[in-house]
């Protein structure tokens, strides 16, 4: 009862006419910084941070907070689209989505995207709204041995629960963990697979890979096919939304488990990228039609969107309560906070509450906002489709090499990108899957440290992942998804012997 009558005199606070007008302002902000490839929320916010100096703390945050709605609601525009994720998150979405629009559901796709975005983040708020001590506390117990049970849960996941080839599953992922290992170590400090170049110190960065795999590599496979001078198929109905919100009810335990594995992830943090390809590759696992994922099912849709924003969302609980980010784009906030004055932590909920619920309330209210300002647009963003290909590859071409080398500045990340559309293209012309590959270059560098922290602290012994009832349990479960297709396959004998 206390927590709802705090979040009425938050509603109180972030309601006034400024307020709102703030935040309209920054989910429109955020979705244009979504849609582009390579800026991203946390460089988004960076960026017009200045701008929100003269401002009141509160006014501040909320403008920030809700760039942070857009850009969360903006990734998953491109992904659909152009098969471009406009955000790291937004890489799982492009299995689904993008064939829905090759389809001619563009609308579908991109309401059902929209939606589930908010149904994540809204499942978030209200856990943020509730649970924030006793989250607080959990969030506490998690050092590099939990984390690293976290990315290999994720990790074995991703393996176990896929339909397809489980060799060319783990010959991707490898790869990726090849490449995650270039750069400096950050452990010794060593060069690694360097061979020299200095350019190479900084390692292969995930956008500049994400966007050369997807969308370069999209493009050399419609240049093979022969670039169209017409439009794709892009039915543009008023009322899509509706259409699409009769389906989405059905995909009930779908949304519910995403959200649930997003909020898990977003506090440990895991992050909203590895709860996204968690979330699709559980949802692949357990649909009765999961072997036609990647063709163009909206439930496909539904899981990742649904678990990276109730990541994205839930990342923000233990900055406020312990002023640990739990994600890059909480890191900034974090940082805004210091420079206004204000110290994230347990003593914000007692010194500043006008703030802290304030903040919380325009959550609320800056994902509803967020929901009515891409929802309204959506055959507008459909109706990109009509525009020939051979006008818009060169135009694609261009963003994602804009994309590319604002990242770092730098020429050579531009032919990285181009190297890695080729290898994108080598892959779906082999029929080898790139989500393990993304997934392990995303990951591949934090799961290293945390391993390599845990075997300090253990002096070498691989039981420090068994040493309590949380990382053994987290560890345990990892391994038992991993076997999952043996233990499967045995148990199906068993049967098949007793009948």
């Amino acid at each position: 009862m206390e927590e709802i009558n705090a979040l009425f005199s938050g509603f109180a606070v972030a309601m006034t006419p400024f307020n709102l007008l703030l935040m309209l302002v920054g989910v429109t902000l955020g979705v244009i910084i979504g849609v582009l490839p390579g800026l991203g929320g946390a460089n988004g916010i960076a960026i017009l941070l200045p701008l929100t100096f003269t401002m009141p703390p509160t006014s501040a945050i909320i403008m920030l907070s809700c760039i942070y709605w857009g850009a969360l609601f903006g990734g998953a525009i491109t992904s659909i689209l152009f098969n471009i994720p406009g955000e790291p998150w937004s890489v799982a979405t492009t299995f689904d989505g993008y064939p829905m629009a090759r389809n001619g559901k563009a609308g579908e796709a991109l309401t059902a995207a929209f939606t589930s975005s908010f149904i994540g983040a809204f499942f978030a708020i209200v856990m943020i709204t509730f649970l924030a001590p006793l989250v607080a506390k959990f969030a506490l117990q998690f050092g590099p041995p939990e984390f690293f049970s976290v990315y290999l849960l994720t990790f074995c996941s991703f393996v176990g629960m896929n339909k397809g080839s489980p060799f060319k599953t783990i010959s991707a992922m490898m790869l990726g963990f090849a490449l995650a290992t270039v750069g400096m170590d950050t452990v010794t400090g060593q060069l690694r697979l360097t061979f020299g170049n200095p350019e190479l110190m900084r390692g292969f960065d995930f956008l500049i890979a994400v966007i050369g795999l997807f969308g370069i590599g999209e493009i050399l496979l419609s240049m093979e096919e022969g670039l169209a001078f017409k439009g794709a198929a892009a039915k543009i109905r008023a009322k899509v939304v509706w259409e699409t919100w009769k389906q989405l009810p059905k995909y009930w335990a779908t949304s519910l488990r995403s959200c649930l594995i997003g909020c898990w992830m977003g506090i440990t943090p895991g992050g909203a990228t590895p709860a996204s390809f968690m979330a699709y590759g559980v949802a692949k696992r357990v649909s009765k039609e999961g072997d036609k994922f990647g063709t163009g099912k909206m439930e496909g849709i539904v899981a990742p969107e649904t678990a990276a924003h109730a990541a994205g969302t839930a990342a923000l609980l233990p900055m406020l309560s312990l002023g640990i980010p739990g994600s890059p784009t909480a890191a900034v906030l974090l940082g805004g906070l210091l420079i206004w004055g204000l110290q994230p932590g347990p003593l914000l909920f007692v010194e500043k509450p006008d703030f802290v619920w304030g903040l919380i309330a325009s959550m609320y209210l800056g994902n509803l906002a967020g929901l009515f300002v891409v929802l309204t647009c959506v055959p507008l963003f459909a109706s990109i489709l009509r525009i020939p290909f051979s006008i818009i590859a060169p135009v694609i071409i261009v963003i994602c090499a804009v994309g590319a080398y604002t990242v770092h500045n730098a020429m050579f990340d531009v032919w990285l990108m181009v190297g890695f559309g080729v290898l994108g293209y080598l892959f779906k012309k082999l029929d080898y899957p790139m989500a393990p590959m993304v997934l392990a270059l995303v990951l591949g560098d934090r799961a290293e440290d945390s391993f390599r922290q845990s075997m300090l602290f253990s002096q070498g012994s691989l039981d420090i992942f068994f040493s309590n009832y949380l990382v053994g349990g987290i560890t345990a479960f990892a391994l038992l998804l991993l076997f999952w297709p043996l233990i499967s396959k045995f148990i199906g004998k068993k049967k098949a012997v007793a009948a």
